[in-house]
This record gives C-alpha cells, sequence and structure tokens, in this order.
C-alpha cells in the first residue's frame, strides 16, 4: 500500500509499526508498561533491584552534521552528535526513574573515504566532553569503551550508536501507572536551559529526515548525492528554499544559522528530572520522552483511557518553519515532530504546579498541557489554534 504521508515516503516511520509487530510476541519484561523494558537483576541478583539495557542512536542527524561540516568546516557540530545518541538513551531511562549508575557504551560506523580522523576524534571524545557536562549537575555516567568500525560499503557517511545499562531499586521505579484524573506537565523541548550553553531549536533526534529534505534546498542533493537516500522520491529530496547558513530570529531577538538551528543538540531533562523525582516522586505515575511517534508516543502506555492535550506550549520557530517549508499536515507533524515539548510527566494535580516550578527554576518552560480521563477504548485527542486531531 501507497504510504501517503511525506514521512513515510522518504523510507522511515514514527510509529514504526514493522518494528512492534516484530517484537509483539517478545517478552516485554517485569512492568509492561515501562518505559523501558525492566529485567530481573541479573548483575546483583537481588530482588530488590532491577537492570535496564537500552540502545539508540542519534538517527540521520549525522547526515545533516555532515552537510554542515563540508559547507562551513566546522567542526563543533559533531560532539552534539554523539549528545543526541546519550540522550536518546539515558532520557528514555530516566522516564522509568534510572538517574544514577549508568554505564555507556558507544558504536560508531563510518566511511572511511568520507569521514576523516579529525571528525573521527570529535565523534569519540564527544561523550567524555557531554560526561564532563552531566557531572557538574550531579550526573554521574561511566564510560566502558565501544566499537568504532570502517563499514563505507553499507555507511554513507557515519553512523553513531550508544548503548547504555542501569541497574536501580525497584521502588525507585516509575512504570507508567498513568490514571484517570492525572493531568500532563508538558517540559519545552525549544529555549536555553541553566545547563545548556546556546539556544535550543528543540529538535532532539527524531523527524530529522524529514525535516533535513524539508528545509534545505536541492543545491544539496546535488553537491552532496552522498548524504540521502538515492531510493526516494526526487520530488521529496532536498526539496524545500533554505540554505544550511541562512539565518533566522530566534528567542529575543537573537539570529542563529538554520543549520545550527535544526542541528540543536538534544536537551537532556535528566538534572530537572532528579529534582522532580527528589521532591515529588508519590505524586509521579508516568513519564513520556516524546521520541518515536511524538505527540503520539504517549499511546503505547496507557489502556483503556482517553489522553486530552488542549493547552500545548507555543510551537517554536524551527517547527514553525518545516511547517511553512514541507506543507506538512498539522496532524501528521504532531506524529513525527515534539512540536514544543519532549518531555511529559503524568501526575496528580497537588504536585502539577511544583513539577512545573522545579522545571522553571532550569530556565526550561513548562505548563500543565492536558489531562486524562476514562474512555472504553485508548484514545488521544490533540486541540490547538487550528483544528482538533484524533488519534
Amino acid at each position: 500500500m501507497k504510504d501517503t504521508k511525506r514521512y513515510g515516503q522518504r523510507g522511515v516511520s514514527a510509529s514504526k509499526s514493522e518494528v512492534h509487530d516484530a517484537i509483539k510476541h517478545m517478552s516485554k519484561g517485569l512492568y509492561p508498561k515501562a518505559f523501558c523494558k525492566i529485567l530481573p537483576d541479573l548483575v546483583g541478583g537481588d530482588d530488590d533491584y532491577c537492570n535496564i539495557m537500552h540502545a539508540d542512536t542519534a538517527g540521520t542527524k549525522t547526515s545533516l552534521a555532515y552537510l554542515y561540516w563540508k559547507e562551513t568546516g566546522d567542526l563543533s557540530v559533531w560532539p552534539g552528535v554523539v549528545q543526541d545518541a546519550i540522550v536518546m538513551n539515558i532520557d528514555d531511562m530516566a522516564c522509568t526513574g534510572c538517574i544514577e549508575n549508568i554505564v555507556i557504551s558507544s558504536t560508531i560506523g563510518r566511511n572511511k573515504s568520507l569521514i576523516p580522523a579529525e571528525v573521527l576524534k570529535e565523534v569519540i571524545q564527544g561523550s567524555q566532553t557531554f560526561m564532563d557536562k552531566m557531572a557538574e549537575q550531579d550526573i554521574y555516567l561511566t564510560l566502558a569503551g565501544g566499537e568504532t568500525a570502517d563499514v563505507g560499503d553499507i555507511v554513507r557517511s557515519i553512523d553513531v550508536g550508544i548503548t547504555a545499562f542501569g541497574r536501580l531499586k525497584r521502588s525507585d521505579l516509575i512504570t507508567n501507572d498513568i490514571l484517570d484524573g492525572d493531568v500532563i506537565v508538558g517540559l519545552s523541548s525549544s529555549g536555553q536551559a541553566t545547563y545548556e550553553s546556546s539556544y535550543n531549536g528543540g529538535m532532539g533526534s527524531n523527524g530529522l529526515t524529514s525535516a533535513r529534505h524539508d528545509v534545505f534546498s536541492k543545491y544539496y542533493a546535488h553537491t552532496y548525492p552522498e548524504s540521502y537516500d538515492p531510493h526516494i522520491n526526487d520530488e521529496l529530496v532536498y526539496c524545500g528554499s533554505k540554505r544550511l547558513t541562512d539565518t533566522i530570529e530566534v528567542s529575543g531577538g537573537k539570529e542563529t544559522t538554520i543549520g545550527k538551528l535544526v542541528l540543536s543538540p538534544t536537551r537532556t531533562y535528566m538534572p530537572i528530572i532528579k529534582k522532580m523525582l527528589a521532591e515529588y516522586r508519590s505524586g509521579i505515575h508516568g513519564m513520556i520522552h516524546c521520541t518515536g511517534g511524538a505527540q503520539t508516543k504517549v499511546m503505547k502506555f496507557v489502556d483503556g483511557l482517553r489522553v486530552i492535550k488542549d493547552n500545548l506550549l507555543d510551537i517554536p520557530p524551527l517547527f514553525q518553519l518545516i511547517e511553512e517549508e514541507s506543507g506538512t499536515s498539522r496532524k501528521e507533524m504532531y506524529e513525527v515532530f515534539n512540536m514544543g515539548h519532549r518531555l511529559e510527566v503524568y501526575c496528580s494535580k497537588d504536585v502539577a504546579e511544583g513539577l512545573i516550578e522545579t522545571s522553571k527554576s532550569f530556565n526550561v518552560d513548562a505548563q500543565i498541557i492536558g489531562r486524562v480521563e476514562a474512555a472504553e477504548k485508548n484514545e488521544l485527542i490533540i486541540i490547538d489554534d487550528k483544528a482538533t486531531y484524533t488519534y
């Protein structure tokens, strides 16, 4: 069946339906609704503890970093790509309550003909750079090494992946027991947190294939054919109007290049989550990292509930730009992009304001963006200034 969505026509999937179909008969771990698979304590053999192992990559964000580096010679984009891969792991794990004693290992595949030693050095050292930043926030990660392979036959430029392992007490777990009557606190994906060095456009590491091709011009297809899949319909390849070095106005009248805006390193919420759990753990019933599936992600973790999001944060300039350049329907945008908040906390109403204050203390905007109610079947309703969207 022909895929009518732009994202699917580019050979990618927001819902990952084929993956979920492939694993539907496999064990979901000790707590099936938990955001990550929870395993028995295979390391210590203690029934009071559990283990989590998680793997993820920076996705096609590496292709955009490659373009920006080739066009500008700016090596500073590469450590951000490593941060993307790490955060896509540790923030998923944080949604289960795992915020300490995390070990990470990297898997890098590169095309040596296109990715030279100076780029590889930035990528490898990027893990330590991010770990040092997190240590300043009392978030401690341990690097266990990794694998770097020259696999030009199968990798067009470079692929950056991270595997993470954690051990924690079962009593500290968040298992996504989302309840009728819960409110939803959304934490902004854009702006500049106290622990970030520059404005963050809010991209994260999902939807990059569409963002790259919808925003940037055909010039990049002609100049860097190695940066995309030649099987994609040419009409969907770099079909935007922008160049990487074009500028855009963001918060407070500041300007940045569009390339750097889309390449904003994926924000980690770990420092905020750590403080939230320390102060409001009993009132938190679930946490959702709005990654693959974006605003529809929560539907994989509820049962007999209607999730209503009717008070969303303002859409940041980056996602406004993508929408304008692509003409993608708002309904599909919510399935592909986080659209302004990438972390949701499902909680009792009495702790919501405390969670919001905690987030804002790190200069990350937050607000109650919706609520949960009982329903005969799972349903998500998103209401914005344009329409109502039902999933």
